[in-house]
């Protein structure tokens, strides 16, 4: 009985480390024509920080992306949306922003002047405090 009361505490400590680090490590982009496409404006968000359904809405609005007109060519646009939607983690499809997604709020509740350093400039700057960032680390710096 000890055992099995031991080994299920062990797998519940597991499992909870393995939550609390599911946005901390996500694999990095290895398409090219998203690191090209997505990485010329910004850092290129891994598929994993975002739901499938979020891609897809992020995908059909790029002609108004953000204030930006990031219209692509179609058979570029379709290979990007394949990869994001196809290695797409979890989260709220309604919202089209990682900022606003639940977990990511709830790792990042600061101060908001946070948000206007210089050193920083908006919450989707993620390299301003998570330097692996593009390689897809984000544990505290």
């Amino acid at each position: 009985m000890r055992i099995l009361i031991g080994a299920v505490a062990a797998l519940a400590v597991t499992a909870g480390a393995a939550l609390a680090n599911e946005f901390e490590r996500v694999p990095p982009v290895t398409h090219a024509a998203t690191q090209k496409e997505c990485g010329e404006c910004h850092m290129a968000y891994q598929p994993g920080l975002l739901p499938a359904s979020s891609w897809n809405r992020i995908m059909d609005g790029l002609s108004d992306h953000f204030g930006e007109n990031a219209s692509l060519p179609a058979e570029t646009a379709a290979t990007i949306r394949n990869y994001l939607t196809q290695n797409a983690g979890s989260g709220d499809g309604r919202l089209i922003r990682i900022t606003e997604q639940r977990w990511w709020q709830r790792k990042h509740d600061f101060d908001p002047a946070i948000w206007t350093r210089k050193t920083v400039g908006a919450k989707s700057n993620c390299e301003a405090c998570h330097r692996t960032a593009a390689r897809g680390l984000y544990e505290d710096d």
